[in-house]
């Protein structure tokens, strides 16, 4: 090699080694759908596209700006018995996309959190059990905040913030458009 390409291409190749790639599937729609709801015998998709005035008052009650035209949502059901809401979403990490559900109880509290898809190279420490488990019951009369009653990761904070954040909007389209 000679010039500047003795210089920069082994430290780039070095750099590239160094930074791992995480984007990682960790569940199925339809895995997390039963872990959810065990229970469940079937699935009803209940999609809702929302009004402007939803998409106000949906901003209005999470301080978090809706970004979507409306949520992906099924009833769970056992037969005939109404089991809760499982709804898909999803939010910016600190560069790209993560997917995750929130599964909630005909109350309205959070049943479960699970995140489907992880892409970031970091921050993945969301993904485990025991920091998701802190959302269970949580509802829209909580503060559903980092710092407040959800714990901050470090190494994963704008992660950590971003999701709760998009579920502290998912417990305000509850109270919204399903409640």
């Amino acid at each position: 090699m000679s010039g500047w390409k003795t210089w920069v291409v082994p430290p780039a190749i070095v750099m590239a080694a160094a930074v791992p790639a995480r984007a990682t599937q960790y569940l199925s729609l339809a895995d997390a759908q039963r872990l959810a709801f065990p229970a469940a015998t079937q699935f009803q998709p209940a999609n809702v596209v929302y009004t402007p005035q939803q998409a106000a008052a949906i901003e209005k009650r999470s301080g978090q700006p809706v970004r979507t035209r409306g949520e992906q949502v099924w009833r769970a059901m056992d037969g005939d018995k109404f089991l809760g809401f499982f709804i898909l979403d999803y939010v910016i990490g600190k560069h790209l996309v993560i997917d995750y559900a929130v599964a909630l109880e005909p109350d309205g509290k959070v049943r479960r959190v699970e995140i489907l898809e992880y892409r970031e190279s970091y921050g993945f420490e969301i993904t485990n059990a025991d920091w998701l488990k802190q959302f269970e019951g949580k509802s829209s009369r909580d503060p559903v905040q980092v710092d407040k009653d959800i714990r901050n990761i470090s190494g994963a904070t704008l992660s950590a913030h971003h999701v709760t954040e998009g579920i502290k909007r998912v417990l305000a389209f509850y109270d919204v458009c399903l409640h």
